[in-house]
């Protein structure tokens, strides 16, 4: 039945529980992180469970234009031939990836010859003066087009710098990072909360000079060095893309299921300690490090949830998963509170708006505010026909909120669960979801 499941489009009917024990692929920061430093570091590296989906592919493409020599041994293993880059023969076209982009911007700011960094009409509407401020105060000969891509960079002399980051954000941190090594001194960026560490951990363990200091760790410190070693890692399970499944075994009654080989970095799972302060029925287990990132496995049982607030710096640890906790939202006993969200509204989508839409379409009852939204629980849903808007997290977060709808839902625009979660659909039919072909007679 797996190998018929139209992907531009999803049908889903509610009661099935979920079961069972499964993987989820690679995490997709650490994956375009991956494939950037493997394509800078001296020598050959491996790359195993990388994830191959349409973001990541993106900055795959992108670091094959600029020369560096790439062996696919299949969907998910690279071998990267790592060395000079040479000019690629136009544009690098990023698709839609906003981390691909911006941390390819501060790769670039270093090299010794010019390049473009385009892509999508949709990141075109992404905002890119975040990092493009920081790189020009390091020196760097950098021109967006009225703060949005394509970017022009052109061959400039860096300057070490300190940078006090306005707020937490590990693709700007990255940017910094990434240029820093090209840079004639030291450079700090500071932080004001936590915000993924995925760079610095990756850039620690290729031998780079990096140190982290102050109370929190939040003043980032990094010498100079362009010898990186080689990367072999197997990348770890994605948590973003773990909280689905989650969400949707939290939800459906009489579920029990467990998703292995995640990766447990505190930076990111804001999402996991927001659902246990709601209630939730959630263990760890087998918990080990894969190159300097804490994995593990994740069971979780459904359970009655209660609402909660939440801002300030758990937001940043799970600003990617607040499409799907809207849906557990509806479900919990009381208000649930999200504020200092305003990120989510330059996502691929405005995120706050195009969820509290769509899941109006099923019933429910949202009130948006402008740095994120107030929902009384727990709400019933009924069944309707809704939009994914070629958003990824939008088009897989209201496939959940069809779970658990007193009627069959039909997701539109779905082939976007592409960019992060390739066999998403596959994956719940496998633990017992009645997600079927769009073109199905039977329901």
């Amino acid at each position: 039945m797996t190998a018929d499941v139209r992907q531009d489009q999803f049908t889903i009917r509610p009661g099935a529980a979920l079961l069972g024990e499964l993987s989820v692929p690679g995490d997709k920061s650490i994956s375009h992180r991956a494939v950037m430093l493997a394509a800078i570091a001296r020598g050959k590296s491996e790359i195993r469970n990388w994830l191959a989906a349409g973001d990541t592919e993106a900055t795959l493409g992108a670091i094959r234009d600029l020369g560096i020599q790439i062996e696919r041994h299949d969907a998910n293993t690279l071998t990267i031939h790592g060395g000079a880059m040479r000019p690629a023969d136009g544009p690098l076209n990023l698709m839609n990836a906003g981390t691909g982009i911006r941390l390819l911007a501060g790769i670039m700011a270093g090299q010794d010859f010019p390049s473009i960094l385009d892509g999508s009409a949709q990141l075109r509407r992404r905002p890119m003066k975040r990092i493009t401020d920081p790189l020009q105060r390091m020196g760097a000969d950098i021109e967006s087009s009225d703060g949005a891509c394509p970017l022009h960079i052109r061959p400039a002399k860096l300057n070490g710098i300190a940078y006090e980051l306005p707020v937490a954000s590990a693709q700007v941190k990255s940017a910094i990072l990434l240029a820093a090594l090209y840079a004639n001194a030291p450079t700090t960026v500071i932080q004001p909360g936590p915000a993924r560490d995925h760079t610095e951990r990756m850039l620690r363990s290729l031998g780079v000079d990096i140190s982290q200091d102050g109370a929190d760790g939040n003043t980032i410190t990094l010498v100079p060095n362009q010898h990186l070693n080689p990367l072999d890692m197997t990348v770890p399970g994605d948590v973003s893309s773990a909280a689905f499944l989650l969400v949707a075994a939290l939800l459906t009654p009489d579920s029990d299921l467990t998703v292995t080989g995640v990766n447990l970095n505190p930076t990111r799972t804001g999402i996991i300690d927001a659902l246990t302060e709601m209630g939730a029925d959630i263990a760890l287990s087998n918990v080990s490090e894969q190159a300097g990132e804490p994995i593990g496995d994740i069971r979780l049982r459904a359970s009655q949830l209660r609402g909660l607030e939440i801002g300030g710096e758990t937001v940043v640890r799970m600003i990617d998963e607040f499409p799907i906790l809207m849906v557990a939202a509806l479900r919990a006993e009381g208000e649930t509170l999200v504020r200092d969200a305003k990120e989510l509204r330059v996502k691929e989508t405005d995120r706050i708006a195009v969820m509290a839409a769509e899941l109006r379409k099923l019933g429910a009852e949202i009130e948006e505010r402008e740095d994120g939204f107030r929902i009384i629980g727990p709400q019933s849903l009924t069944g309707a026909v809704v939009d994914g808007h070629d958003d990824h997290r939008i088009a897989m977060s209201l496939t959940i909120a069809g779970l658990i709808a007193a009627e069959g839902t039909v997701v539109t625009d779905a082939a976007c669960a592409r960019d992060s979660f390739p066999g998403f659909a596959e994956a719940l039919i496998s633990c017992g979801a009645r997600l079927l072909p769009s073109n199905s007679q039977k329901l």
